[in-house]
């Protein structure tokens, strides 16, 4: 409605029409919201390369999905008089997972565990917008893959 307009204007609508599309907008909303997670990977202080590249390669998949990764060490009887060799795990885990996150808290000592929470560097919606964007594309290629005899040339057809 424009009251200030010389001759007043008024839209007539219908009020449930609007109702229902203003619903379907919340919905959508709610529905593109992302919340971040933390996700935990514990390490041992003795681990070995293989375990550790495949704690590695999960905490990648998180921190690409937008999550947070909270890297923990346990530490077991005498391991608990070498905090050192934790915070060095620590660090080479932070500097192997650099390309996908930063780390958000240093090293700490939280009892008989040492944690360090690693936040990715881009947001949990900007993740989800680009897995959407790639799933919808592979299902479009996967679509004109499917089309039954569709010419690429026009111009053959017509001969």
């Amino acid at each position: 409605m424009a009251p200030n307009s010389k001759p007043p204007v008024v839209k007539i609508m219908d009020y449930g029409k609007f109702k229902y599309e203003a619903a379907q907008k919340a919905k959508e909303a709610r529905r593109n919201q992302a919340n971040t997670v933390l996700k935990e990977v514990r390490f041992r202080l003795k681990i070995e390369a293989h375990d550790y590249t495949t704690k590695l390669k999960r905490a990648e998949g998180f921190l690409k999905a937008g999550d947070k990764v909270k890297a923990m060490i346990l530490f077991r009887g005498r391991e608990q008089s070498r905090p050192e060799q934790g915070v060095r795990l620590l660090r080479k885990f932070a500097e192997d997972v650099a390309e996908f996150g930063t780390v958000e808290s240093n090293p700490t000592i939280d009892g008989r565990n040492m944690v360090m929470v690693v936040a990715p560097l881009k947001n949990k919606s900007e993740a989800k917008a680009e897995q959407n964007a790639v799933r919808d594309a592979k299902k479009q290629a996967a679509r004109d893959a499917k089309a039954p005899g569709a010419p690429a040339d026009p111009a053959a057809e017509a001969e």
